[in-house]
């Protein structure tokens, strides 16, 4: 993190964006909000999405930052990069939805 936090400091990004794997449930929320403590975050992207029995990790991530979840990579090729719709994971969570 220190790296991190040297790196924005030079470079003075516009946008920081964190980024992992669903799958990783409350160790990407940790990781999250280390980073989102280290080098404010603007948003998150979470992969692996599709191999995911819920997704709940969205709703942690965006709770611990507060900052939204910006797309799910809900496959293996760029356009399976997907903006993130609430309804859509607030379905897939009561059930209503296909996985």
């Amino acid at each position: 993190m220190d790296q991190m936090r040297k790196i924005v400091r030079v470079t003075k990004p516009d946008l920081l964006i964190f980024v992992d794997e669903a799958i990783a449930g409350n160790d990407a929320v940790e990781r999250a909000r280390l980073f989102n403590e280290s080098v404010p975050i603007g948003g998150s992207i979470l992969t692996k999405t599709d191999a995911d029995a819920k997704g709940g990790s969205a709703i942690s991530i965006a709770y611990i930052t507060g900052k939204p979840v910006l797309f799910l990579g809900v496959g293996q090729t760029y356009p399976d990069l997907v903006k993130f719709e609430p309804e859509w994971l607030v379905d897939r969570l009561m059930g209503e939805a296909e996985a």
